[in-house]
């Protein structure tokens, strides 16, 4: 408790002399601007000399004039909600009503002005220039209005997508860090709350923690001033769904979708809210697909499917309130509760392992900005988390884990309980001196955990595969001709079928072990089944974006870390980077922009890792995993099928399995570097290429340091039973080429697509990843399971067919993931399956097995050469998207304003809609204008039919099913092999088939 109250201290100390010399500088600053952007005609040329005026609620106007590149920016917007006019001769006036303007913020809005009936002459430039802003790299996605129609409207599947986006994360972790409105750990909210969606921008900057290549922001809609409303229900059925391949028969299926939003005033020109409802009701299927022991002591396929009820309900209100000219204040807060049925049923897992779970999220999110003076805009966040997880199932009788085969028994879960309380506060202070942009400020996170689990209270006997003698048809034994038994390799299976027949039989332990039976390990876990943790960290930062010429930005920042539960809690972190536009200039634009970077980035030690190793410490629960090779380890095993107790243990003097850390364990950290050439092509295209280099070092791993020393069976720290400790010992090596284009060649037309070369080696996985040989991990770097060479992506918008039907593709590709091939028993007594084959020399040996990726030697001989890590390449994945939408606007016509290409100009701070930085980048994919809202009328009324096709050629996509099996991993297709067609009536009846795609109706107004 100590270490915790001493980084709170430490915290609180650090952000308030942050803020203090943040302060005391802008005495002498000038004001910050906070929208800009680039005014052109329908076909992109820029205009030069059009009057951008900036109204406020009260009437007050700013006015800025395009420079020669169609540039403005209108500074000292208080944060708020504007009225954007533009003007030129011989175009028809611009304007927007709905603008908004944040705190600390350079937002970006792009305006695509008509030409008026009677042209005059204006300047008009090809198009408009590519910058060299920190945030508007080209490389970066940004999604909003009809760009999101491409993504699916399941939270889990649209996460599931933007993953995918973002690509790889460059670094160990491989998957993408998500943001709502600016705070972490947030799960998405509905798709129709959503309205802006940032990927990969501005990966260097000091203001976050983690990798920026891998960051996804979203930012929900705020409150409106006039009110607005959405409906719409969905429907699938079985019936319009295709067999799974691995199913013997059509699995149940139904899946209901309710969802609703309503925003609008409260008070005219100060208070407005928005609030989003949404209902899941979803019979979902789990397959099983294993092999068991029938009751005639035969081997045979187990293939069933059982539905798996889950529901959930959502909603989240939101407020956005002017409390004063100065200050305003954004409060959104979130609530689901889901219920889930048959949960941990599936793939090698029998229906006996079923248990329940339901839980409840809330979530309080507020954000405040204040404008101090004109020189000094400062925004606060506050976010408190509460989530409760109950889970029940049955854990009365021990598992039976048959590798390779099936795991059955009781599911061990019992009555499981799971508090999380998290905060997070942060606050920036945002500033100019000159041509430099500053920003500093810092963020303290908080987490209380506590945990009920008795998991594997009931115990788990597990078997493996081995060596014993051949039987025959009669299940005797086979003998060679000296008369000996004739020696083969056993399969799981296997051994578990001579077990139960030879206990029919009445046979002894010893016989039964002698003909190739009997159990391979058992472990049970006893004591105070609860356990707690609390973690704090912090990190301060401050940035800086020098303009150092028109055609030169670089970007230099710090950045602070440390945490509580480690010893070495404190490190620096260093950012810089660069952005140059060669020939730009003196009126002279430049198609090129060449950018670079490098920064550090820290990864944290995990609150759940400290709550594991508080939980086995060896006093609070006591573990114990018993092999053959244990002491009197055969007499427990001798058991089976009766479970020993925690007193019969002791007094068989068996030790237990403890949890700790290593003290000398020091957070991972990342040494990125990243260069790009940015490039503009005609058609208002956009091609970036990028080279990303990543080095992390002390990178989590398991060990147990008290195993078994190979060829002595001597344990180095006594007879003690195993100790299983993070380290942080592991090293990450990774680099990328990612080709990026864009274009927007009208409003009708615009796609993003990107192309990922990977590769990607380590000798670990992360925190509970044990090697094969604990005392030797030279062997052990190899292909990371990050290793994914190529990887394709594209998303698209096309408007303007026939009948106003407007079309969405979205198309998945990539490459295959390794996977480590294992020999599937513990050849080395430390009580871990991760022992791994040896390339095979003489295939005449019973311990051979042939694969596709070669001939292994699962029992190898000394000095016998072991395959590396992540040997297997698993299959590819394909994927072709496409929604099909079609808008009836009817009712008598409302003043909906002139119509940006851009739509809304959006807020960036916090729980206002932003968050994170990225404020300069423009709308759209990477810079460029954001494509407008499909359902937007000037209609009261719209109504919209869609048809979402998923996986349209029918490809059967894999999912991998990890094993630590014999030999090799099996894949089983993904439970959504295909997408649905689903069609909706006029009250949102919704058709699914798995190769098809979704007719959905959605009920828009606006007043």
């Amino acid at each position: 408790m100590w270490l915790v109250e001493g980084v709170v201290r430490r915290g609180f100390v650090l952000l308030i002399f942050v803020l203090s010399c943040s302060l005391s500088l802008t005495a002498q600053q000038q004001s910050m601007g906070t929208l800009r952007g680039t005014v052109a005609d329908q076909l992109g040329g820029v205009i030069v000399g059009a009057t951008v005026t900036v109204t406020d609620a009260s009437g007050v106007a700013r006015t800025a004039t395009t420079d020669d590149q169609g540039r403005y920016a209108v500074s000292g917007l208080a944060p708020g909600r504007y009225t954007l006019r533009v003007t030129a001769p011989g175009f028809a006036d611009y304007e927007n009503a709905a603008v908004e303007a944040a705190a600390g913020r350079n937002e970006a809005l792009n305006v695509s002005m008509n030409v008026a009936i009677e042209q005059e002459t204006v300047t008009v430039t090809a198009e408009p220039p590519l910058s060299t802003e920190p945030e508007s790299n080209a490389g970066a996605v940004v999604l909003r209005g009809a760009d999101l129609d491409a993504l699916p409207d399941d939270p889990d599947d649209l996460t599931d997508a933007l993953q995918a986006l973002a690509g790889p994360s460059s670094g160990p972790n491989g998957t993408a860090d998500i943001f709502i409105d600016g705070f972490s750990g947030g799960r998405l909210p509905p798709k129709s709350s959503i309205r802006e969606i940032r990927i990969n921008q501005n990966p260097f900057s000091a203001e976050y923690d983690r990798l920026g290549f891998g960051r996804v922001e979203i930012f929900t809609k705020p409150g409106t001033d006039r009110f607005r409303g959405d409906v719409s229900f969905n429907f699938n059925d079985a019936r319009l769904n295709s067999r799974n391949p691995f199913a013997s028969t059509r699995a149940p299926y139904q899946s209901r979708r309710y969802g609703g939003n309503l925003s609008g005033p409260i008070m005219s020109k100060k208070a407005s809210f928005f609030f989003d409802v949404e209902r899941r009701e979803t019979n979902e299927n789990q397959i099983v697909d294993a092999v068991i022991v029938d009751p005639n002591f035969q081997i045979t396929p187990f293939n069933r499917t059982i539905v798996a009820p889950q529901r959930r309900t959502t909603f989240s209100p939101r407020l956005d309130y002017q409390l004063n000219a100065t200050n305003t204040l954004v409060a959104r807060y979130s609530f689901e509760r889901a219920s889930l049925i048959n949960e941990g049923v599936g793939n090698l897992s029998l229906p006996s392992r079923a248990f329940s779970t339901t839980s409840t999220q809330q979530v309080l999110q507020m954000t405040e900005t204040a404008i101090i003076n004109q020189k000094v805009i400062n925004e606060t966040r506050f976010q408190y988390s509460r989530r409760r997880v109950t889970n029940r199932g049955d854990n009365s009788i021990p598992t039976i884990n048959v590798l390779e085969a099936f795991t059955g028994g009781g599911s061990q879960v019992g009555l499981s309980l799971n508090n999380q309380d998290r905060y997070e506060l942060s606050n920036f202070t945002s500033w100019t001196v000159g041509k430099h942009a500053l920003k500093a400020g810092g963020r303290i996170r908080a987490v209380r955990i506590t945990d009920v689990s008795p998991q594997n209270f009931a115990g788990t006997f597990t078997f493996a595969g081995g060596f014993g003698p051949q039987l025959d048809a009669n299940n005797q034994v086979v003998l060679d001709a000296n008369g000996q038994p004739v020696t083969v390799q056993l399969t799981s299976i296997e051994r578990y079928r001579r077990t139960l027949l030879f206990q029919s039989q009445g046979l002894s332990a010893a016989q039964i072990r002698a003909l190739g039976g009997g159990a391979t390990q058992f472990s049970i876990t006893g004591g105070n089944p609860q356990a707690s943790v609390t973690q704090v960290d912090f990190g301060p930062f401050i940035q800086d974006d020098w303009r150092m010429r028109p055609n030169l930005t670089i970007s230099l920042g710090l950045r602070y870390e440390t945490q509580s539960n480690m010893h070495e809690s404190t490190d620096f972190a260093p950012r810089v980077a660069f952005a140059w536009a060669p020939g730009a200039g003196n009126g002279q634009q430049s198609k090129t922009v060449v950018r670079g970077g490098f920064g550090i980035f820290y990864d944290r030690f995990s609150e759940n890792l400290t709550l594991q190793t508080n939980r086995f410490n060896g006093t609070n629960e006591q573990q114990f995993i018993i092999t053959s090779l244990s002491p009197n380890g055969q007499s427990v095993l001798d058991l089976f099928p009766n479970v020993p107790t925690i007193q019969q243990l002791t007094a068989f003097s068996i030790q237990q399995t403890v949890r700790r850390v290593a003290p000398d364990i020091r957070a991972p950290y990342t040494m990125q570097t990243a260069f790009s050439i940015e490039r503009q092509l005609p058609y208002r295209m956009t091609l970036s290429v990028n080279y990303i280099a990543a080095r992390t070092l002390h990178v989590l791993r398991s060990r147990n340091i008290n195993a078994p020393v190979p060829g002595t069976g001597v344990r180095p720290l006594g007879n003690i039973g195993n100790i299983f400790e993070y380290e942080s010992t592991g090293r990450f090596n990774q680099n990328q080429l990612i080709v990026s284009l864009n274009s927007r060649f009208s409003r009708k037309f615009s796609f993003f697509a990107n192309y990922i070369l990977n590769h990607a080696s380590s000798d670990t996985e992360g925190a509970n990843t044990f090697p094969a040989n604990q005392y030797d991990l030279s062997d052990e770097y190899g292909r990371s399971l990050q290793d994914m060479r190529h990887r394709i992506s594209l998303v698209g918008s096309i408007s303007g067919l026939p009948w106003g039907i407007r079309l969405n593709p979205f198309i998945i590709a990539n490459s295959g993931r390794p996977f480590n091939i294992t020999t599937g028993r513990d050849i080395n007594g430390d009580t871990l399956f991760t022992d791994r084959p040896a390339f095979a020399t003489d295939l005449s040996r019973p311990s051979v097995v042939i694969t596709r990726f070669g001939a292994f030697d699962t029992n190898p001989l000394p000095g016998a050469t072991i395959i590396p890590r992540n040997f297997g390449t698993g299959p590819a994945f394909f994927t072709v998207n496409m929604r099909m939408s079609k808008t009836f606007n009817f009712g008598e016509e409302t003043s909906a304003g002139g119509g940006a290409s851009g739509g809304r100009g959006g807020r960036g701070g916090g729980g206002g809609g932003g968050g994170g930085r990225g404020g300069r980048g423009g709308g759209g994919f990477g810079g460029g204008g954001g494509g407008g809202d499909s359902t937007d009328t000037s209609r009261r009324y719209g109504l919209t039919f869609s048809v979402n096709m998923q996986n349209i050629f029918r490809t059967i996509n894999h999912k991998r099913r990890r094993l630590r099996r014999r030999h090799t991993d099996s894949w089983q297709p993904s439970r959504r092999i295909a997408g649905a067609l689903q069609f909706l009536t006029l009250y949102n009846v919704d058709i699914n088939f798995s190769k098809g795609g979704s007719l959905s109706w959605r009920k828009n107004w606006m007043d």
